[in-house]
């Protein structure tokens, strides 16, 4: 299954902030005589941490204490945002470094952009890319998604002993923005995850992107007990192109026009379910913090019960359970429960598996390898990233040149009057 590198870069916008910057602001306080509210754009970019209230939930919980695992195409821990943030990491590729932090594959750069959404603690005072949970801790494994790693690993063999390889190192959270772009799993990741249930972990797992392809919902969003991440679009409304869609979707985020780092320090736009997933991983990471005697069936449970239907009958399969609210999970009553309510694997294995059969009968032979993919987001076009305004657009050159065209219109308006009262005036002096 090809992964689509060139179509994925080009979904994503570079955040082209140094180049002409200096211009463009200088342009702006000319006109309106008064200075941005922030001087550091990307900061004013993340939309999300006011709307969806979490600088007011950091005032309860940042994460603190509680470790999240990212099982990606690894994290460069160097980048500014990052530093100090990753406690240990692996490498199950055979491409990477030991300590996972040497981004592999064609797209290596999203393990890092995942990262940064999730604990990214800034470059220093208001600057730089914040993550929802900055306190809290990452691990980082590196998986080759499609890549030949010359071993005798499949890609969902690595992905398992990722998996696997995060509990045993201390994960309270697993992070995972890819897909297998098929609602079923190979059984390697059946003992793999149920390892994690059983040593309490909380597995996030992005829904996929019609955009990019998935219509509906693959593994591991489709396992039991999974918290899977639908996206939505900057009104709150379920993205037609940055989600799809199913009935394991757990809860929605916003999974459009989101800031990211990239591995050599600049930062993107870009959309996708991938982006919504570490948004929801934070969120677990702050109820984790805060609710430390909670184990992750409740963790999940009140993650769950205190997001917004949107009138929905719950679950839906757009947004699932509603889209999160962070301050409400970390204060409202949630009543407790002894089981994960999004299912059991434990229990579908045992329905659902059977003894090996013989190849005729369909338990056997030599079938095509199926390949998880890092979640691409959705496309768009290069005229859509010029015309399409955003929130810098609009500050700094929308508002700037509406000014300057209003100024012009009236200077014209003042002039044509001022013509005709002198051509009346001769006129009459004439006479």
């Amino acid at each position: 299954m090809s992964r689509e590198p060139d179509r994925a870069r080009a979904r994503r916008r570079r955040v082209g902030w140094r180049a002409g910057l200096t211009v463009v602001l200088a342009a702006a306080l000319a006109v309106s005589g008064t200075t941005p509210a922030h001087a550091d754009t990307v900061r004013d970019l993340e939309y999300w941490l006011n709307d969806y209230g979490f600088t007011t939930a950091w005032t309860t919980s940042r994460g603190e204490g509680v470790t999240v695992a990212v099982i990606d195409t690894g994290v460069n821990g160097d980048v500014a945002e990052l530093t100090g943030v990753i406690i240990g990491g692996t490498d199950v590729s055979g491409l990477g470094s030991d300590d996972g932090q040497t981004p592999v594959g064609e797209e290596n750069e999203h393990g890092t952009m995942v990262a940064s959404l999730l604990a990214g603690r800034g470059t220093g005072e208001g600057n730089g890319v914040i993550g929802v949970a900055p306190d809290a801790e990452l691990l980082t494994a590196s998986v080759a998604f499609g890549q030949d790693t010359g071993s005798e690993k499949t890609n969902d063999e690595q992905i398992a002993e990722a998996v696997r390889w995060a509990v045993d190192s201390g994960a309270d959270v697993i992070n995972m923005s890819l897909t297998r772009n098929t609602a079923d799993w190979p059984e390697s990741w059946d003992d793999a995850f149920l390892y994690a249930f059983e040593n309490d972990v909380v597995v996030v797992a992005a829904a996929g992107n019609r955009g990019s392809g998935t219509t509906s919902v693959g593994a591991p969003a489709t396992i039991p007990g999974v918290l899977t991440v639908a996206g939505v679009d900057r009104d709150q409304n379920a993205s037609f192109d940055a989600s799809s869609q199913g009935i394991t979707i757990a809860v929605s985020a916003p999974s459009e026009d989101l800031v990211g780092v990239l591995p050599d320090g600049s930062y993107v736009q870009w959309s996708g379910t991938s982006a919504a997933a570490p948004i929801v991983s934070g969120l677990v990471a702050l109820v984790r913090s805060e609710f430390p005697e909670l184990d992750a069936a409740n963790v999940i449970n009140r993650v769950i019960r205190t997001a917004d239907p949107k009138g929905e009958a719950v679950p839906s399969p757009l947004y699932g359970y509603g889209i999160i609210d962070p301050v409400t999970a970390l204060t409202a009553e949630v009543e407790a429960v002894e089981a994960n309510p999004l299912g059991s694997l434990e229990d579908w294995i045992r329905v659902h598996r059977r003894a090996d059969l013989p190849a005729e009968d369909g338990g056997g032979g030599d079938a095509e390898e199926i390949v998880p993919i890092a979640d691409p987001p959705p496309p768009r076009s290069d005229s859509a990233k010029t015309l399409l305004p955003t929130a810098w657009t609009i500050a700094y050159i929308t508002v700037p040149l509406s000014l300057v065209a209003g100024f012009g219109t009236l200077a014209a308006l003042l002039g044509i009057g001022a013509t005709r009262h002198i051509r009346r005036t001769t006129r009459t002096g004439t006479r």
